[in-house]
């Protein structure tokens, strides 16, 4: 059961920002600290990724842990079904658990590498984001090498 009133929780959701929320701020603060450049919420791609780093083609989103789905088979799906409106929430949820996926195959299709981090994940680590991020970029840049020197001039 709700403890807000209806009035109260429309407002709370209504307050929910789907750009420029604090884990992007928070790890894109800490690529720009680290030197990294990037396109924020690029229109022209699928999803419109958080962060885009055009340089090495790599594509980053922050997802939030409810809307996203994070553990929703195990913990709140089962949790859900005793809420209001939980029909509502079970489609929303699994439609957008959805529609990551297809976001994700679209990128890759076009040549893209995609990352996904948890709010939790970037807000508790932020700098294991950054590594992750760092280690993509490196492994990109060996396939490369290794491409090259099959060239002989």
């Amino acid at each position: 059961m709700d403890k807000l009133t209806k009035e109260q929780r429309h407002k709370n959701m209504q307050s929910i920002k789907s750009t420029d929320t604090s884990i992007e701020i928070r790890l894109r603060k800490a690529l720009w600290h680290r030197g990294y450049r990037y396109r924020k919420n690029m229109k022209s791609l699928p999803g419109k990724p958080d962060i885009v780093l055009t340089r090495y083609k790599i594509v980053i989103f922050c997802d939030g842990e409810f809307f996203h789905g994070k553990d929703w088979y195990e913990v709140l799906r089962p949790r859900l079904r005793k809420g209001n409106n939980s029909e509502f929430w079970e489609k929303k949820i699994t439609r957008n658990m959805e529609r990551d996926r297809e976001v994700d195959q679209k990128l890759l299709f076009l040549g893209w590498t995609v990352i996904r981090f948890w709010g939790e994940e970037i807000q508790k680590n932020p700098e294991g984001c950054i590594r992750v991020i760092e280690e993509t970029i490196f492994e990109q840049k060996m396939q490369e090498t290794e491409g090259n020197e099959d060239c002989v001039w």
